[in-house]
């Protein structure tokens, strides 16, 4: 019998080959370290929170139907006259773009379903980022340290912007050649160079004959693959901030109440996503978009009618409608006012909202960190001034849409394009005010019931004849959400009037998070 070695007999100790297999990869990816340090991580449970799962959900599904739709699209401007399923357009001279649009359409199994399936995808992507960055920035969750977070999600709403404007040019439809009228004139009017941009940009005289396939690179290659490095930064931060919260018992800046990462919330959130995938398939099912053959293919020289961009880009084509044609000639160059001044203002609008916390971290002096969320109440000219916001954002989307407003309600175009000129200038300014003094007004019924308690409907007569309603003192839990709460910096020199509640002195958030103190 020959002697064996130690090094001849495998050492498992018992254990089964999955945990071999995990210590395998922990000795060499210290997958134990970070599973333990993340996977138990907490996260606050509050139903705002799934506006930014929404988003991340819809990013997953557009990836995925679009990488279907790239085996049958063809992003050429070579013309082909049509023979396929859609009898009304048979022998139609048309680019292999748009016959290739309508073989999904119509040939390809399933095609239909996926590519109504990607256009809707598309929206609630960006209605999912435009409100998940309206919560954080109403809660102020974008205070330090999360400024590059917020950062992150605004270049990722500005990204896909863009991205759902030459996704929805590559079609080459009568419809998306009316936006790509739009986009070749605002490149023109850019002073000097716009010319050069404009020849490089479409391969040529408009309508050029590479601008679907430039258009087709940079929407499945180039900023997907931005934007999939941001998603994935801007949750990687998630996780090395911490989850913000909302006030409330036992919440404090240094701690997080909620459930584990694993298995409670990924249980949530695979439910979730798989919800969020359903209701876009139905409505992919259900609801008709962007119906291409009932537009025509492109040709320069027709302009289909009532035509209007998806909802996102309609504020950017009403400030161009309300623009008066204004042109003047400086040094030699025309410059096209009417559209420059657009061009110009249609970022301006959205670079306002990328740097807001430096500003408001500026003018409030405000260099603390904070994980607790405000209640929008407390904030009332961060709340007032993002209420002016979405109120321009609307005023301007109506006069993008002023052919349409003026044929339903049977007015002058003229009359319609007056109006939202003067609503830019008017209403922004009205909503603003309206919404500060309803935000002081909450204040100062929330300091009512911190300090006479919940009115209960019932009278009582005092000994001396005296009638007073009987209140009803509020829990412990409710008197915590009501006051901890820090006085707004940025209102403490607005102070004036007797109906301002930070005249009366509200009390400030508690460091222990455990109950109401005054300051």
């Amino acid at each position: 019998m020959s002697e064996q070695t130690v090094s001849d007999v495998p050492d498992t100790g018992g254990r089964g080959r999955g945990e071999r297999m995990a210590d395998w990869f922990d000795g060499r990816l210290g997958t134990h370290t970070l599973g333990k340090k993340y996977l138990r991580k907490v996260f606050p449970d509050h139903w705002s929170f799934l506006l930014g799962e929404i988003c991340l959900y819809s990013f997953i599904v557009l990836i995925l139907s679009g990488v279907y739709l790239t085996f049958f699209f063809h992003p050429s401007m070579n013309e082909v006259t049509y023979q396929g399923s859609y009898t009304p357009l048979n022998g139609v001279r048309m680019s292999e773009a748009y016959a290739s649009t309508l073989d999904i359409s119509f040939d390809v199994r399933g095609g239909l379903l996926i590519r109504q399936l990607h256009h809707w995808a598309a929206l609630v992507f960006v209605a999912g980022m435009l409100t998940h960055m309206m919560r954080h920035f109403f809660t102020g969750s974008f205070r330090k340290p999360r400024e590059v977070n917020w950062l992150f999600g605004w270049s990722l709403l500005f990204l896909g912007l863009f991205e759902g404007l030459f996704g929805y040019s590559l079609p080459d439809d009568l419809l998306s050649g009316t936006g790509m009228r739009f986009v070749h004139g605002a490149l023109l009017s850019v002073p000097i160079v716009g010319t050069y941009l404009a020849m490089f940009l479409f391969g040529g005289e408009y309508p050029g004959d590479d601008i679907v396939a430039r258009f087709y690179s940079l929407h499945i290659l180039v900023i997907p693959g931005i934007m999939a490095a941001l998603v994935v930064v801007h949750v990687l931060l998630v996780f090395y901030h911490k989850h913000t919260q909302f006030a409330g018992p036992g919440r404090t800046e240094r701690n997080v109440v909620g459930t584990p990462f694993m298995p409670v919330y990924m249980a949530k959130a695979g439910g979730f996503f798989f919800l969020v995938f359903g209701s876009l398939t139905l409505l992919a099912a259900v609801a008709s978009i962007n119906p291409v053959w009932s537009y025509g293919p492109y040709r320069a020289d027709q302009v289909s009618t009532g035509a209007q961009p998806d909802w996102y880009l309609g504020f950017a084509e009403g400030l161009v409608r309300i623009m008066p044609g204004w042109e003047i000639d400086f040094w030699g160059h025309t410059l096209v006012l009417g559209v420059l001044i657009p061009i110009v203002v249609f970022p301006l609008l959205l670079v306002f909202i990328g740097v807001y916390p430096f500003l408001e971290a500026r003018f409030t002096r405000d260099r603390g960190e904070h994980h607790l969320l405000d209640r929008p109440r407390n904030r009332p000219v961060r709340t007032a001034i993002g209420a002016a916001w979405i109120a321009l954002y609307l005023v301007l989307l109506a006069g993008g849409g002023n052919d349409i407003v003026a044929t339903r309600l049977h007015l002058s175009i003229n009359t319609v394009t007056w109006m939202v000129r003067i609503a830019v200038f008017v209403v922004p300014a009205v909503v603003f005010v309206v919404t500060r003094r309803i935000c002081l007004g909450l204040q100062l019924r929330d300091r009512e019931l911190v300090m006479h308690g919940r009115e209960t409907g019932v009278i009582k007569r005092l000994p001396h004849g005296e009638y007073v309603e009987v209140h009803q003192p509020l829990d412990q839990a409710r008197l915590h959400t009501l006051t901890a709460h820090e006085r707004p910096g940025e209102l403490v020199e607005h102070a004036s009037s007797g109906l301002d509640p930070l005249s009366l002195d509200p009390p400030r958030r508690t460091p222990s998070g455990s109950g109401p103190s005054s300051s």
